[in-house]
């Protein structure tokens, strides 16, 4: 009886470790939300911004106008945190489904030579733009407000 019990009692408390986390986001071809924090050198939050406008965010916008993204929203944080706990800048995107927003664009390559025939001072640009970004991730979200 004891065996049983003990037996329970870990099977339950399984089920509910696992059940932390986030839930998944919705089916196969639902939208996908992702969100990019980008935590830049102090003083540089400007230039940084500047770059991303310049040298990302046009071929964000292709993506969106191809539909492979719905949406695209910068955001910054109207007060400060904590340095350790410190971002920038909040790209939140929303792909058409999963698969897009976890595989590579196969037109990527020709949109941004497209984009930015002058490739050197493309490439030139995104190096100065990666070198003044302190940490960078990436965040899958899900909503959970319940359905009215």
């Amino acid at each position: 009886m004891r065996n049983i019990l003990l037996t329970l009692l870990l099977s339950l408390c399984a089920r509910l470790v696992l059940a932390q986390g986030a839930p998944p986001q919705g089916g196969a071809d639902q939208p996908y939300t992702m969100e990019y924090y980008y935590k830049v050198q102090w003083g540089h939050q400007q230039e940084f911004l500047q770059l991303f406008l310049k040298n990302h965010y046009p071929l964000l916008q292709k993506n969106v106008q191809s539909g492979r993204m719905l949406s695209v929203k910068i955001e910054t944080p109207a007060n400060h945190m904590t340095e350790e706990s410190r971002w920038d800048y909040r790209v939140t995107i929303r792909f058409k489904n999963s698969t897009v927003a976890t595989t590579v664009n196969p037109d990527e390559d020709r949109l941004i030579k497209q984009l930015w025939p002058n490739q050197a001072q493309y490439l030139h640009e995104e190096q100065r733009r990666f070198e003044i970004l302190v940490s960078h991730w990436d965040l899958p979200v899900s909503e959970v407000t319940p359905a009215k």
